[in-house]
């Protein structure tokens, strides 16, 4: 005798609208891919970005010389120089090189704290959000009053007052995005809580950690994630300050806004060597934005 039992018509009726709902998630997903596809400047930019990320992963096969190998006999010498196609720095070392290895620590310290701050924020918001009442209150007054101070103010002091490398600075940045992913992560969240599918969970018995887990979570990842993009350049570009500044990234390393400060000496006697830097952190920062643009553009089912 078999011990199975047939579904009632109430669990029949909730497999069809899970099987329902997963079709049209499919379904969202394939059109978002679809409206990338169709966006030329997105495609340049994640073309750029990979390339980019390429020349630096395989930084010790292309690149020409040592990072940290130097001759004052060949300080700053000019763009097209033999032997070193982007010119030399105030110590003799070949600017490519350094490009290139400097991407590295660059990149590192622009998309590790997001992504940190990404994964802590989403979880705080995510509670808050479908929680509500007064630990909703708490989480999001203690991130308003990090809203206080600006985010360049903010990681400047935490950086200065737990001290220069490369650990503390990206324990900085990490602080400074939390707060608002977290806002994003709430306010989506609050809008997704009290959906029809949501409220069909519950009733058909499943646990708070199931209802956020199964069906929260899948709609607002999306959002938070290219929000969690657009930040990244932000990161980067507020990284780099704090190499100028001498609160990141400390000599010797290869790091482009270390690259920047100790290249401002030469700006008057090699412009173009000097600004090298600047221009991959500006392109670097112009290509993440526009592919945050994009990304949004093309989850928004209005477009």
């Amino acid at each position: 005798m078999s011990l199975t039992t047939a579904p009632t018509a109430a669990e029949a009726e909730l497999a069809v609208q899970a099987r329902q709902a997963q079709a049209a998630s499919d379904g969202y997903w394939a059109g978002v891919f679809k409206r990338v596809r169709r966006d030329p400047v997105t495609i340049v930019c994640a073309v750029i970005l990979l390339l980019m990320l390429a020349a630096m992963v395989f930084a010790p096969l292309i690149a020409p010389h040592d990072p940290y190998q130097g001759s004052m006999i060949r300080r700053l010498r000019p763009i097209g120089t033999p032997n070193h196609p982007l010119g030399t720095d105030e110590l003799g070392r070949d600017i490519l090189t350094r490009l290139l290895y400097g991407g590295r620590l660059s990149w590192f310290m622009g998309i590790t704290p997001v992504a940190l701050a990404f994964a802590i924020g989403t979880f705080f918001g995510v509670l808050a959000g479908y929680a509500g009442g007064k630990l909703n209150m708490v989480i999001m007054r203690v991130t308003d009053v990090f809203y206080a101070f600006p985010s360049v103010l903010l990681a400047v002091a935490i950086s200065g007052a737990l001290g220069a490398g490369i650990e503390n600075a990206i324990l900085a940045l990490t602080l400074v995005f939390i707060p608002p992913i977290i806002r994003v992560a709430e306010s989506v969240t609050q809008g997704v809580r009290n959906l029809d599918f949501v409220d069909a969970a519950r009733a058909s018995g499943a646990g708070a950690f199931t209802v956020v887990r199964v069906h929260v979570l899948g709609n607002v990842l999306g959002p938070i994630f290219v929000y969690a993009t657009s930040l990244i350049s932000v990161c980067m570009i507020i990284a780099s300050g704090l190499s100028f500044l001498g609160l990141g990234t400390k000599p010797p390393e290869p790091e482009w806004g270390l690259m920047l400060n100790t290249l401002r000496t030469a700006i008057y006697v090699q412009p173009w060597v000097a600004v090298l830097p600047g221009v991959c952190i500006f392109m670097t920062s112009i290509c993440f934005n526009l592919l945050s643009d994009g990304l949004r553009q093309a989850m928004d089912v209005k477009g």
